[in-house]
C-alpha cells in the first residue's frame, strides 16, 4: 500500500515533470524541486530497506546465537571440568589426582596435552569448514566433545587421561575460530563484535556453574558407586549429545543466491540424506534483501595455497596472535588452575567452600563483557584502546593477589583480573575479522581467526604445563604461586605491547580510517556501530569489504 504521506509530493514532482515535457520552459527552481522530491523517495525506500534488513538480522540472532550461546556453554563446561575434579572431594581422597595418584608433573602434562592438540588441528578443522556445511560441523564438534568428554568418567590410570585430552584436543579445534567464521557467513563485519561478546558470555557462565554445581556432585561422592567427579563428566557428556543433535536442525546452513544450489561435496550430500530436509534462514524478499546486503560486505572466494601464504604473510596476524597469546593464556590458566590460586590465599578452605569462591570470577568476566563489548562495537576505531583497558585491569588484579597479605583481599583481586580477562578475546576476534575480510575476503577470516587461536593458544600450552604446578621454587609458603603470577603479568605486558603497536602500525601503513573498519557506502550502514547508534554514522567494517581480495 502506498505511503498517503508521500502521494501529494509525489504528485507535485510528477506535474513538474509533464510540465517539462510542454513546449514551456521550466525554471530551475522547479526542476530543483523535483531533484528534491526524488531525492527523498529515494531516502524513503533506503529508510524503509533499513528497518527491514534490521528484522532480518534480529531473526538470526533469535535463530543462531541461542544455539551457539548453549553450545559454547556446553563444550566450555566439559573442557573446564578437568580443572575443577583436581580439588572436588579430596578430604576423601576421591579427586581426580589421587584417584589416578598423579603427580603435579603428570597433571601439567595432561593438561597442556589439550592444547597442544588444539593448536595443531585448528586451523585444518577451521578451512574444512569452508568446504563443508557449517551447520553439520559445529554439531559434530558438539557431538565428539560430549562423548570424549563422558569418557572422562571412565578414566582409571594415567594413559587414560592422557589419551583422552588428546582426543578432546582433536575433536574440540575449530570450535571458537568456527563459530566467528560462522556469523561471518550471515552477518556484515560490523555486526559481529556484540554478538560475539554475547555468546561468549556463555564461556564465562559455564565456568562460573561449573563451580557451583560441581559443589552439587560433590554431595553425590559414592553414590551408585561413582565419584562425584565421574557423576559429572557422565551428566555433562550426556546432555552434550543431546544438544549436538537438536543442533543439527536448529543452526541454519550458509546463506545463497536466491534460487542457487547447495555446492556440496558428497560426504556432505550423503550425511544430509539421512537428515530430515530444512528449511533456508530466509526465503522471498527476505531472502533476496538479507543477500544482497551481504553481497555489497563481500564476496566469498575460492580459496588455495596461494591465498593461505597470502594470508599467513601478512604482518597484521602476527601482533593478534600475541594478543590473544597472554590473555588466553591467562585465562586457561584461571580457570584449570584457579581452585588451585585460591586455596594458595586461604588453606583452610574446604573444598565446597573452594568450587563456591570459584564462580564469582567469571560472574564478573561475563559483567565485563556485557559492558564493554558493546561500547567497543559503538565506538570499533578504539578497538586497541578497549583490549588494553582488559590488560592492565588484569595486571593490576595479579599484582594485588600476589603481594597484598589479607586473603580476602587477595581473592579480590581475581575477581579483577576475571572483569578485565572478560572483553579482551571478542575484541581480538572481531578485530580479526574486520582486518582480514576486508583483505582476504571470507577465507581470510577462516584462516586468520584459526590462525589467531591457534598459534595464541600456545600460551595456554605455556600456562598448564609451565606455571601453578610444574615450578618447585614456586610454592614457597607465604609466597605461594608468586612466580606463576609475575609470569602471568609478564604475559600480559607483551599483549599489551602488541596492541599498541598493531594500533600504530595500521595508522601508519593502511591509514586511520581502517583501524576500526570503517566503511564507506556498504552493507548493513543500519547496524550497531552505524546509523542504529549514532543516528548518520556509518557502520564499521561493512562497505569496503566488498569482493574480498
Amino acid at each position: 500500500m502506498a505511503d498517503p504521506t508521500m502521494a501529494k509530493p509525489r504528485a507535485e514532482a510528477e506535474a513538474i515533470s509533464t510540465a517539462q515535457t510542454t513546449e514551456e520552459p521550466v525554471s530551475k527552481n522547479d526542476q530543483t524541486t523535483a531533484e528534491s522530491f526524488r531525492d527523498d523517495e529515494h531516502d524513503a525506500d533506503e529508510s524503509l530497506n533499513d528497518k527491514r534488513i534490521e528484522k532480518i538480522y534480529h531473526k538470526l540472532d533469535r535463530r543462531i546465537l541461542p544455539g551457539f550461546w548453549i553450545l559454547y556453554f556446553v563444550c566450555a563446561a566439559i573442557r573446564s571440568n578437568v580443572g575443577i575434579s583436581l580439588t572436588m572431594n579430596s578430604e576423601t581422597g576421591d579427586s581426580l589426582s589421587q584417584r589416578l595418584g598423579l603427580s603435579q608433573h603428570q597433571i601439567s602434562v595432561g593438561v597442556a596435552v589439550f592444547y597442544v592438540c588444539y593448536v595443531l588441528f585448528d586451523v585444518p578443522a577451521n578451512l574444512i569448514m569452508t568446504r563443508v556445511s557449517p551447520h553439520i560441523w559445529m554439531s559434530r564438534i558438539v557431538l565428539g566433545v560430549s562423548v570424549v568428554g563422558a569418557c572422562h568418567a571412565a578414566i582409571s590410570a594415567a594413559w587414560n587421561f592422557y589419551l583422552l585430552r588428546i582426543l578432546l584436543g582433536i575433536v574440540i579445534a575449530g570450535m571458537w575460530p568456527g563459530m566467528a567464521y560462522y556469523l561471518t557467513l550471515f552477518y556484515p563485519p560490523n555486526r559481529t563484535g556484540r554478538r560475539i561478546g554475547s555468546y561468549y558470555t556463555a564461556a564465562q557462565l559455564s565456568a562460573a556453574v561449573v563451580g557451583l554445581v560441581s559443589a552439587g556432585f560433590q554431595k553425590m561422592n559414592r553414590l551408585g558407586g561413582l565419584r562425584g567427579y565421574e557423576w559429572m563428566f557422565l551428566i555433562y557428556g550426556l546432555v552434550g549429545i543431546v544438544i549436538g543433535f537438536l543442533l543439527l536442525w536448529w543452526l541454519p546452513d550458509r546463506p545463497r543466491a536466491p534460487g542457487q544450489e547447495p555446492n556440496t561435496s558428497k560426504l556432505t550430500k550423503f550425511v544430509e540424506k539421512i537428515l530430515p530436509k530444512r528449511k533456508p534462514a530466509f526465503t522471498g524478499e527476505d531472502g533476496e534483501l538479507h543477500y544482497q546486503d551481504l553481497k555489497r560486505a563481500y564476496k566469498p572466494p575460492q580459496w588455495g595455497i596461494k591465498e593461505l601464504i597470502q594470508i599467513i604473510s601478512d604482518w597484521r596476524i602476527w601482533p593478534l596472535i600475541v594478543m590473544y597469546f597472554g590473555v588466553v593464556g591467562v585465562g586457561i590458566g584461571l580457570q584449570i588452575f584457579g581452585t588451585l590460586i585460591i586455596r594458595s590465599t586461604n588453606p583452610n578452605l574446604t573444598s565446597i567452600e573452594l568450587s563456591l569462591l570459584f564462580a564469582p570470577i567469571w560472574i564478573a568476566d561475563l559483567i565485563a563483557i556485557l559492558i564493554v563489548t558493546p561500547i567497543s562495537d559503538l565506538f570499533h576505531h578504539h578497538r586497541p584502546h578497549f583490549f588494553i583497558f582488559g590488560t592492565l585491569t588484569q595486571i593490576t588484579g595479579l599484582l594485588l593477589t600476589t603481594y597484598h597479605p589479607d586473603p580476602w583481599t587477595k581473592y579480590a583481586g581475581l575477581l579483577i583480573v576475571g572483569f578485565g580477562l572478560g572483553p579482551t578475546v571478542p575484541i581480538i576476534m572481531t578485530w580479526s575479522n574486520e582486518i582480514f575480510q576486508r583483505r582476504h575476503g571470507e577465507v581470510g577470516v577462516a584462516a586468520a581467526t584459526a590462525i589467531v587461536s591457534g598459534l595464541g593458544n600456545c600460551g595456554s600450552i605455556f600456562t598448564t604445563y609451565a606455571l601453578y604446578t610444574g615450578w618447585e621454587s614456586d610454592r614457597v609458603p607465604g609466597q605461594m604461586y608468586r612466580k606463576s603470577n609475575l609470569t602471568m603479568v609478564g604475559i600480559l605486558g607483551l599483549s599489551t605491547v602488541a596492541a599498541v603497536g598493531m594500533g600504530v602500525a595500521m595508522r601508519l601503513v593502511d591509514g586511520k580510517e581502517v583501524v576500526g573498519g570503517e566503511d564507506e557506502d556498504g552493507a548493513a550502514r543500519g547496524g550497531r556501530g552505524g546509523r542504529g547508534w549514532f543516528k548518520g554514522g556509518r557502520g564499521g567494517g561493512g562497505g569496503c569489504l566488498r569482493g574480498g581480495r
